[in-house]
């Protein structure tokens, strides 16, 4: 089962009544099916009655009836990608159990520092190692440039370059392709996320994940992925493919954010106030950092306007110990 990605986290949830169930992982989510991979292969869950598979995420666990192949139960996640969708007060769920999530954008136009953020703390939030892959190394004369553009957006962040349709693509992904590892590729449409996937995947001519070209005037690219699915990729490991995405709504990600500033969030203790917003309080030790050249002013302004928006999106919950219910913000009951 290790093949598959199971590890001791999950074998620690079973009942001992549960060790003749069969162990499978989601491998796609449809309105009113779920497919699952399995030592056996691919294979049609049969769903319980009310079921619902929107509660669940491709890359889930689950336990099965070995001759039924009825889902029995969902086995709690080690790590969940999930985001609120505009108006939204249900999180809708993207990948589970992802240990690296490639946050894939190209050398050209589609670049978006303040996006790849979102992306960042979305990643930071969900529990995964986030990788920022740049493609279509090979269309610009010097990739470098890009690549600074990104590299310091959080410590420790890996950054590579490649050319997604290249098989050295997957030499340089091997670290984190190995054996039993799951990784999931969020993006934009047309930044190559369905080429890189053919290409870890080696997959046939037939076989291959559709992919489409981008617009030249804003560099902006079709959906070619219109569903999340798992995947074998060469090395051992699975992945995960997701539809583009256009917006990446902030929400639900105060702790994400607090890893992806790290530089501001250890700052705000010495502040003055407990309160401070770091936009014009005297004592501001963020805004002291500006001033002496240690802390980009751009940064600063982008960190406030996630932690806004993400204060505006994240519902509260109100109401008496044991009947609490989820507002929004500002909102009105």
């Amino acid at each position: 089962m290790a093949s598959l990605g199971w590890t001791a986290f999950f074998d620690d949830q079973l009942a001992p009544t549960e060790t003749g169930l069969a162990r499978m992982r989601i491998a796609t989510v449809h309105r009113a099916r779920l497919t699952a991979e399995s030592l056996s292969g691919p294979m049609r869950l049969t769903l319980p009655v009310h079921a619902n598979t929107a509660d669940h995420a491709v890359g889930d666990w689950v336990l099965v009836e070995p001759e039924s192949h009825l889902l029995i139960r969902r086995l709690e996640r080690k790590s969940l990608l999930q985001r609120r969708t505009e108006g939204s007060r249900t999180l809708q769920l993207i990948a589970a159990n992802v240990d690296t999530l490639f946050i894939v954008t190209s050398c050209n136009d589609d670049l978006n520092v303040a996006r790849l953020e979102r992306y960042l703390a979305l990643a930071n939030e969900a529990g995964t190692t986030p990788v920022i892959v740049l493609t279509k190394a090979d269309q610009v004369k010097d990739a470098g440039s890009y690549q600074s553009q990104v590299e310091g957006l959080q410590r420790g962040l890996e950054v590579v370059t490649l050319n997604a349709r290249s098989p050295e693509a997957a030499l340089t992904l091997a670290p984190w392709c190995g054996a039993g590892q799951t990784i999931a590729l969020v993006g934009s449409s047309g930044v190559g996320k369905s080429s890189l996937l053919n290409t870890l995947a080696a997959k046939s001519p037939e076989a291959a994940q559709l992919t489409g070209s981008i617009r030249e005037a804003d560099a902006k690219g079709r959906h070619t992925t219109t569903s999340r699915s798992l995947h074998a990729v060469t090395g051992g490991g699975w992945a995960i493919d997701t539809p583009g995405i256009r917006t990446l709504h902030v929400s639900d990600i105060s702790a994400g954010l607090d890893v992806l500033f790290a530089e501001i969030a250890e700052l705000a203790p010495f502040c003055r106030f407990g309160d401070c917003t770091h936009s014009h309080e005297p004592g501001c030790a963020v805004l002291t950092a500006v001033a002496a050249g240690a802390l980009e002013q751009a940064r600063v302004d982008r960190w406030r306007k996630l932690v806004e928006e993400n204060r505006s999106n994240t519902p509260l919950e109100v109401g008496p110990r044991g009947n609490k219910a989820a507002r929004m913000p500002g909102k009105r009951r």
